[in-house]
């Protein structure tokens, strides 16, 4: 298995379980982080070692990545797996998945790269690499199917991951009919380095310019996997700000919250799920971003916006991504019931078209069918 990122690290660990609960006896090796070793995975190379943000933040990674695949290379050839699954992270996942074809490894890809959005003609890489491919957005079904590959669509996981949890949702911070004299603001700026260096401190200085207006508002960040808390805490020593440092999930953290401010990504769905209307931004390198805007090929930047079909959470992007921006987009649902009310109907339909759960499960079937294990495939 392939998990080189820290949500990929979450879903491949409940992925674990799921075929182990089906194929007891399965071995499991590759690259993941905390949640895959205490799944039982052997790993060879730590996830938090190999993720990056965007192409200009690649380069100080390729000696990394060049040992990581080496290695996998090198089990290919002594272990020949029975089935090598793929999560996200297309890169370097693509290259493995041909590595492995030429060796007559079947290849499973879970959590589909962003080809709809971005580089396209990877899709033909997929069609001749991927043996089957398990999908968690409802649009990606179609996509791949008329391009000839063998797709399932399992639901998405985050669903299963927040049931998992078992947070009921405060009902008193969702009333949008109850005017905000003390707003909970969610700070969630990624779980890279990379992310949190560009974005969190424009999220403070927004959280100085609302608290002018809102002198008893209060933050909470909830504090990734992959990031330390001494690192962090350097971003909160010159800010007369309440930021309270969350250590026990998103989800917990996000129940508190009015609003949040959302590095673009997985955690804009976590928000959806929670129902807490949220401004979006992403801001990468110069060379990241100029090559983007080229080849993106999509309206919105934020999952919630694609998953949605339309704007229920504003995006600011690159040069846009300011203090003074991002307090105005934030104010806008602390201060208009109406817009709150509507936006947090809009994130409920976000959620349904999610799936009703059960992706872990599912994929496991597939998984196990395809080691000649049991399981029927699991398509919903």
């Amino acid at each position: 298995m392939v998990a080189a990122e820290a949500s990929a690290d979450l879903h491949g660990a409940n992925l674990v379980h799921a075929i182990k609960r089906l194929c007891p006896e399965v071995m499991f090796f590759g690259i993941g982080g905390d949640n895959m070793g205490q799944a039982g995975v052997k790993r060879f190379i730590d996830s938090a070692d190999m993720a990056v943000v965007g192409l200009a933040e690649i380069f100080g990674k390729i000696r990394i990545h060049i040992k990581a695949a080496n290695i996998l290379k090198s089990i290919f050839k002594l272990h020949h797996p029975d089935l090598l699954i793929l999560i996200d992270y297309p890169g370097f996942n693509l290259h493995m998945a041909r590595i492995a074809k030429q060796l007559n490894i079947p290849v499973l890809y879970y959590i589909s790269p962003q080809v709809w959005a971005w580089r396209r003609g990877r899709v033909k890489k997929i069609a001749k690499r991927v043996d089957r491919m398990a999908v968690i957005l409802p649009f990606e079904k179609p996509f791949f199917q008329q391009n000839g590959i063998d797709v399932a669509y399992v639901g998405h996981p985050l669903i299963d991951a927040f049931e998992k949890k078992g947070v009921e949702i405060q009902s008193a911070i969702r009333n949008p009919q109850i005017p905000i004299q003390s707003p909970v603001v969610g700070l969630v700026p990624g779980s890279r380095r990379e992310e949190i260096l560009n974005l969190l401190p424009v999220m403070i200085k927004a959280g100085e310019i609302l608290k002018a207006e809102y002198p008893r508002i209060r933050f909470i960040l909830p504090l990734a996997g992959t990031i330390s808390l001494k690192w962090l805490s350097g971003f909160l020593r010159n800010t007369t700000l309440d930021i309270e440092i969350y250590h026990e999930g998103i989800y917990g953290a996000l129940n508190q919250c009015h609003l949040a401010f959302v590095t673009s990504g997985t955690a804009t769905l976590d928000a959806a799920i929670m129902n807490v209307p949220m401004v979006v931004i992403y801001k990468a390198k110069r060379l990241t971003y100029e090559v983007g805007k080229r080849v993106i090929k999509v309206p919105y930047l934020g999952l919630v916006n694609l998953v949605a079909g339309e704007s229920v959470a504003p995006e600011l992007i690159q040069d846009d991504v300011t203090p003074e921006n991002l307090a105005m987009a934030g104010k806008s649902f602390l201060a208009d019931n109406r817009l709150r009310q509507q936006t947090i109907g809009k994130l409920q339909k976000v959620r349904e078209n999610l799936g009703r759960g059960g992706a872990s499960e599912r994929t496991a079937r597939i998984a196990a069918e395809m080691m000649g294990c049991s399981g029927d495939g699991g398509a919903i």
